[in-house]
């Protein structure tokens, strides 16, 4: 795991995952209900003020957000600081 995986991953369980939800890279962040739209906005958050990158309307799709291992690979294509 990278250390942006790591990053996004200790937010997310600390930020959303109840009751000891167990979550990895891969798990569906959305189709297992830890992040709904308003989840979205809170992590879109996390990421433009953690990694300093801009997150447009268009990039909020399911293909970048899925998982924590999609949601580093977007992290990363945007140039993160």
């Amino acid at each position: 795991m990278t250390d942006v995986e790591s990053r996004i991953l200790s937010f997310v369980t600390t930020s959303f995952a109840r009751g000891g939800a167990a979550i990895d890279g891969n798990t569906s962040l959305l189709d297992s209900g830890l992040i709904d739209s308003t989840g979205i906005f809170e992590l879109v958050s996390f990421l433009e003020s953690d990694f300093g990158i801009q997150v447009a309307d268009e990039d909020i799709v399911p293909e970048n957000f899925e998982t924590v291992r999609r949601i580093a690979t977007f992290v990363d294509g945007k140039g993160r600081r």
